[in-house]
């Protein structure tokens, strides 16, 4: 016990890391998952063509090689130069925000034709037959996708590491490299399953919420 307090101040300060990359691709990828999925069943080919070749290469390719290409490659190639927290999470909101797109696509798909066209009969436009209709309903189905993601999300926030920022799994790490001892490992996998648990209880909470679309 006096080794896990003597180790706690870092593993916590890894923590606040983590929670920093968790949070702000949350915030980012959601909203712009949904976009991304609205455009890819756009009537503009260019645009749908565009979408899908982004979702492609962005799922099409390891994250820890995205990373690896926005904090070193844009900078060797004179494109821009992120530091790298910044460089972590525009990587995170640009690979999340494919899933997010490819899961609120099927969730779409997945509404019936004949709501589009009770939306028309009722004079709603076609923004708010979306807002009012289609999503809420949507983000019922999606919602243990976008939980499983979430949960996902958590367990991708350690390689961040690669960019050398001290996050939850760096500060593990390096105490264990230090005092030679398993406990930080054991310490920062507890850890893990403490969000990972917070996260399910607030998906399975907001699931019940939602079951008034039924």
């Amino acid at each position: 016990m006096d080794y896990i307090v003597q180790i706690l101040p870092s593993i916590l300060g890894g923590l606040k890391m983590t929670l920093g990359v968790f949070v702000l691709t949350l915030i980012g990828s959601v909203p712009l998952g949904i976009l991304v999925s609205l455009a890819l069943r756009s009537d503009i080919y260019l645009l749908k063509w565009v979408m899908n070749a982004y979702v492609w290469i962005m799922r099409g390719t390891p994250l820890l090689l995205q990373i690896v290409f926005v904090y070193y490659g844009l900078s060797l190639a004179n494109i821009m130069t992120l530091p790298r927290f910044e460089a972590a999470v525009v990587t995170f909101i640009l690979n999340y925000t494919a899933y997010f797109a490819e899961i609120f696509r099927g969730g779409i798909q997945s509404i019936p034709d004949g709501q589009y066209d009770g939306a028309k009969v009722l004079g709603l436009s076609k923004l708010q037959t979306m807002r009012k209709i289609v999503l809420p309903q949507v983000l019922k189905i999606v919602m243990p996708s976008v939980g499983n993601e979430v949960v996902n999300l958590v367990k991708d926030s350690s390689l961040v590491y690669v960019i050398g920022l001290g996050d939850l799994m760096r500060a593990g790490n390096i105490a264990a490299s230090r005092d030679v001892t398993l406990v930080p490992y054991l310490l920062v996998g507890l850890v893990y399953l403490v969000l990972i648990a917070i996260a399910t209880i607030v998906q399975r909470r907001m699931e019940s919420k939602m079951n008034y679309y039924r």
